[in-house]
């Protein structure tokens, strides 16, 4: 797999993830205080439930700007945005369900005394 095509599926990857961590997020912030909580508690409540809602904006800003990387990184390659993932990977021959394995020695290993 070249390294343009290693970099693509890694993108590929890191959008699903944070796609599960602002649902995982919106989830958090959809759910009620308890009214038993009450005082500090309570404050100590919504503001967690305040700064998950703060960091799921910033973490959906941050996906769009890695959608425009990818767009950009599709685009390069010949493909239109709005692309079927599944035909973006028959095109740029990413395997994204298979690992390559690496049997080497690494830096490391191959450099030690």
């Amino acid at each position: 797999m070249s390294s343009n095509n290693k970099a693509l599926e890694q993108k590929f990857k890191l959008k699903e993830a944070m796609d599960l961590a602002i649902d995982n997020m919106i989830t958090e912030v959809s759910k009620p205080v308890s009214p038993d909580v009450t005082g500090s508690a309570r404050k100590a409540e919504l503001q967690s439930i305040k700064q998950t809602a703060i960091d799921c904006k910033d973490l959906i800003r941050q996906r769009d700007e890695l959608q425009e990387l990818i767009d950009d990184s599709l685009e390069e390659a010949g493909i239109k945005r709005g692309t079927e993932l599944k035909e973006i990977k028959r095109k740029v021959s990413v395997s994204f369900s298979k690992k390559e394995e690496d049997f080497g020695a690494g830096f490391a290993e191959a450099n030690a005394k």
